[in-house]
């Protein structure tokens, strides 16, 4: 495909990344961010090419359009934009709850709605800011593209090259299970990190905490220092889903506890060993990759 007029709103680590790496390959990236700094820093930084003030100048003439603003805010943006996008525009997002985001586009998107592909790449840190954004951050992640009944296959294809551009690889998911799954696999365990950090601070004191603290530790709560808004908009957006598996954790907690209060050793081996093969499991499809784990599914 040729190069295209790529509008990103919300210049932050996801959309500071994205404009990164379609800069690299030849891509025309303008960009807009409710907050001046931002874009300021986006803009001094190379980031984006064009930094626009207003929303509706970002998107006016443009091709593709990555909504990638924290999802607290899609709504808004859905609304401020829709009268602003060309006709032929195809609109994307980037966030981790879909339902959601897809009830937003239905409300404020109008006519443009077939030419909305919601989307989520599998990638970030704990980190947050166009300051760490990185070109390369997508590269061999899976992002999650989740079409509507309505989506015009030709958006949907736009889309996909777009992330395939950035290294990525894309599959297509049910909104439903993606939602599901992302609340056990993402959503869960930045509950528990932060939760878990709270926790021993109060038994063990902060300071405590902060000098005896191990490597296990450490690795377990990283996640914790992520954005808290960010966090809790995406608690809210999937609480649903988010508070079964909140529930099912205490269930398995609970498990766990009473075999240890019993001292039940092959309960707690059992235990422990299942989690460690599913745990090891992970590990391996990490090692070999998204590409040639499916080769090896075939």
């Amino acid at each position: 495909m040729p190069p295209s007029r790529v509008a990103i709103i919300g210049v932050g680590l996801i959309g500071g990344s994205l404009a990164r790496a379609l800069k690299r390959c030849g891509e025309r990236v303008r960009g807009y961010d409710a907050d001046p700094m931002v874009l300021q820093r986006a803009r001094e930084s190379g980031v984006i090419d064009e930094p626009c003030a207003h929303l509706c100048g970002a998107v006016e003439g443009a091709e593709i359009v990555v909504i990638a603003v924290p999802l607290g805010a899609v709504p808004g943006v859905f609304q401020g934009l829709a009268g602003s996008l060309d006709g032929h525009a195809v609109i994307t997002d980037v966030g981790s709850v879909k339902a959601s985001v897809v009830h937003a586009a239905r409300r404020y998107l109008g006519h443009h709605l077939p030419r909305f592909v919601p989307g989520h790449p599998i990638a970030g840190t704990e980190h947050s800011g166009v300051e760490n954004s990185c070109a390369g951050l997508f590269h061999g992640q899976r992002v999650i593209l989740t079409p509507l009944a309505e989506t015009d296959p030709r958006a949907l294809e736009r889309v996909r090259w777009l992330w395939q551009q950035t290294g990525a690889v894309v599959e297509d998911m049910e909104i439903g299970q993606h939602d599901q799954v992302f609340a056990a696999t993402s959503h869960l365990p930045h509950v528990l990190a932060y939760a878990l950090v709270r926790a021993a601070a109060r038994v063990s004191g902060r300071s405590a905490l902060l000098r005896y603290a191990a490597g296990g530790f450490a690795d377990i709560t990283r996640i914790a220092s992520s954005n808290p808004v960010m966090w809790r908009d995406i608690f809210f957006a999937n609480r649903v889903r988010l508070i079964e598996m909140i529930e099912r954790f205490r269930e398995d907690l609970a498990l766990l506890r009473d075999a240890i209060e019993a001292e039940d050793g092959p309960a707690v081996v059992a235990f422990l060993e299942e989690a460690k093969n599913t745990r090891d499991a992970l590990a391996a499809e990490q090692r070999i990759g998204p590409d040639l784990v499916g080769e090896k599914k075939r």
